[in-house]
């Protein structure tokens, strides 16, 4: 994995763990309060998701 892969990889984890430590756990979690932290996990998560896509694209890329 690049290091330009890493540093965004360590960006959404943070912004990850900072939402799930924000969340209320006491309320509903689909609360109005929670609702704006789970949106942001998603958001993380999908930027997770598309980091690996690409890191796995630019290896077949870099194959040929």
């Amino acid at each position: 994995m690049q290091k330009f892969y890493k540093v965004f990889l360590i960006v959404f984890v943070v912004i990850i763990a900072i939402n799930t430590y924000a969340i209320d756990w006491n309320s509903d979690i689909t609360s109005e309060d929670n609702v704006k932290f789970l949106i942001s996990i998603t958001c993380g998560l999908l930027g997770v998701g598309l980091l690996f896509i690409l890191n796995t694209w630019s290896k077949i890329g870099a194959k040929k």
